[in-house]
């Protein structure tokens, strides 16, 4: 992290190469888990989505972080099957679109832009809190980060708060019953599993706090 607490376009890539990193560490995880409730892709997916945003990203604007961002969402997009390469490249669109023509962020624009994100996967997807998908991690995530920007905290620090109510949100999918998505043709026999979207929501936020937290 910048000495002046900014989030550069640097910063942005370091998140986005730790992910794809844990993205590929956890493949096998979330596909595991996916595999209960869904397709059995999503780890694959997210991966193969991840490796081609970092074969992407030396040709993506320098000095335009909203740029670097809207590259990284037409690259899920384009490359992540199912209903996540849509979802998570929503949420990379917005932030882009947030941050358009800006060199840094202040952590408050971050989470504005992370506002707007969120409510495009809310559009796309029509879910709502309590139907085990990825917004019961992004939500509680989103109060989480606010709060922080509200006491100051460092990005880093910011980030490592909203991931560990990612973290919460995640877990509590567990109980629920999916209301929305290919888990919610399983009914009740959703319940007792945790959701992977979920998952690797709190995962992308986990590399944001790991990699602001580094310098």
């Amino acid at each position: 992290m910048s000495s002046t607490e900014r989030i550069t376009r640097d910063d942005v890539v370091a998140w986005i190469q730790l992910a794809a990193q844990v993205m590929r560490d956890n493949k096998e995880y979330l596909t595991q888990l996916d595999s209960a409730i869904g397709d059995a892709d999503h780890g694959i997916n997210m991966d193969r989505g991840f490796q081609a945003i970092l074969a992407k990203l030396p040709t993506l604007p320098a000095g335009d972080v909203g740029a670097l961002l809207k590259g990284v969402g037409m690259t899920l997009v384009s490359t992540v099957g199912g209903a996540s390469g849509p979802l998570y490249g929503t949420l990379f669109l917005q932030l882009g679109g947030s941050t358009a023509g800006k060199e840094d962020l202040e952590l408050a624009e971050f989470a504005t832009a992370l506002d707007a994100g969120i409510a495009g996967i809310q559009r796309l997807g029509k879910a709502e809190p309590g139907d085990k998908t990825m917004l019961d991690a992004l939500l509680p995530a989103q109060a989480a980060l606010h709060q922080a920007v509200d006491e100051g905290a460092s990005p880093g620090g910011a980030l490592g708060t909203a991931a560990a109510a990612a973290e919460d949100g995640m877990r509590a999918t567990i109980p629920l019953v999916a209301r929305k998505g290919r888990a919610s043709y399983l009914g009740d026999r959703s319940a007792g599993h945790q959701d992977p979207g979920a998952t690797s929501s709190h995962l992308l936020l986990k590399a944001a706090a790991d990699a602001w937290s580094r310098a």
